[in-house]
Order: C-alpha cells, then structure tokens, then sequence
C-alpha cells in the first residue's frame, strides 16, 4: 500500500480540447496516463489528483472522464482545480454521495491515509493579471478552505499532515506566502501541488525541501504522466 500523486490529467473525452495544442508532450497524453497509472498504481494503492481533471463543464460533459478515473486502479482523491468546472464548490458533499466507493473528493474535509491526514485546497496565487481586490478575495477563501481542512483532521485527533494544493503555493518569486504559512503553522510533513506546466514553468514555486517541509510538482506533463510516490 502506497500513496502517490499527479495533477493536471486534463481529460476531454466529450468535449473538443486536443491537449497537444499545448505541445507534443500532451499528444496521446490519456494513454500515457493509463499506461503508466497502471504499471505504477496497486488496487491497495492511494492517488491524490490535484485537480484539473476534465474540460467539461459540467457532470455530464465530464462524465466520460471521471470514468475513465474511476477505471484505474486504486483509492482515487481529487482535488478541485481553476478548470473544474463540473464541481460547484458548495456541493462537495454532494459529489461524495453521488460517487461514494469510487470516487472522494477533497475540499473542507479530510481524508487519512495511515498515520497521515491528507488535508488540501485549490488555493491560489498571483499570476500577473489578477486586479489585488479580486485576488485576496479569492486567496482568503481558499486559505479559510484549508483552515477548515486543517482543523478537521486535528479535531479527528490527527497531528500529522500531507497539504494538497492546486495552485502552487507561492506566487512567482515569493519566498513565503499565506500558504506555506500554514504548512508551517500546523507543522505539514510535505505540500504537493501541480498547475505549472511547461519547463518555463516548472520553477515557478517551490520544490525540494524548504524550511523543513518537502514540496513536490506533481503536473502531470512535469512527471511525465507518471504517479508521483509521496509515501511507500
């Protein structure tokens, strides 16, 4: 039993979005996920998927892909991404009963994994086009979004914490944000976030270890469309 992660799978089986617009590296990009997902991933195996999931804008225009989700092996957690259209934000409990024993979905909740709570966000950060008004508003939710995720797992007794993020969690040339603040605050093990694609792309935010926390890129063209192992 282990626990990996990859984000950014971008899926488009109903709707007209080729990925390898984006460069070649997206070309076939859904095989590639299958082929490597199943060399990598067991039946007893977790995968946090952080967001990014479908084009569609809605269930029905993203049905195709969450089953083909849902196909591959092991326990699946998705994380909600800036393209997730299909999840309103405010029904996620909804989403986990229409997809219970398939699928979980991880927004002001927690979920565990052993001695580990997996606790998460979308989060946000500054890409160079957001008004300042627009942009607190959005990261001070999401940042109340993790609290609650935080403060649930340390309800259920946990003192132990992997932090999952869509956006990476500083904004270009940070060197600490409101985010890694947290991870500080409640003493996070690891951050694992994706959304930055394209080698220009790929130093964007953090990785390695920084101030004792191991952060790790796991978008999908990063890992080269395979799962990424963040504990054996």
């Amino acid at each position: 039993m282990s626990l990996y992660a990859i984000g950014d799978l971008h899926l488009a089986f109903s709707v007209d979005k080729p990925m390898d617009l984006f460069g070649r590296v997206w070309k076939n990009h859904e095989k590639k996920i299958e082929k490597y997902w199943n060399r990598r991933i067991a039946s007893g195996d977790t995968v946090v998927i952080t967001g990014d999931h479908s084009w569609g804008r809605n269930l029905k225009e993203c049905a195709a892909d969450l089953e083909f989700i849902m196909g591959l092996p092991g326990r699946k957690i998705l994380l909600r991404g800036n393209h997730d259209m299909f999840w309103d934000a405010k029904k996620t409990e909804r989403l986990n009963e229409r997809f219970a024993g398939r699928l979980e979905f991880l927004q002001n909740n927690f979920y565990s994994y052993g001695e580990y709570a997996l606790v998460g966000t979308k989060g946000y950060c500054y890409e160079g086009w957001d008004a300042p008004d627009h942009f607190e508003k959005i990261m001070t939710r999401e940042l109340a979004r993790l609290r609650t995720s935080f403060e649930a797992a340390k309800a259920a007794g946990f003192t132990q914490y992997l932090m999952f993020l869509h956006y990476p969690p500083t904004s270009i040339g940070e060197m600490e944000s409101p985010f890694t603040r947290m991870a500080q605050e409640y003493g996070a093990s690891k951050v694992i976030y994706s959304h930055c694609h394209g080698r220009e792309r790929f130093d964007d935010s953090f990785k390695g270890d920084v101030d004792g926390i191991e952060y790790k890129l796991v978008s999908s063209d990063y890992l080269k469309f395979r799962p990424e192992l963040i504990l054996p």
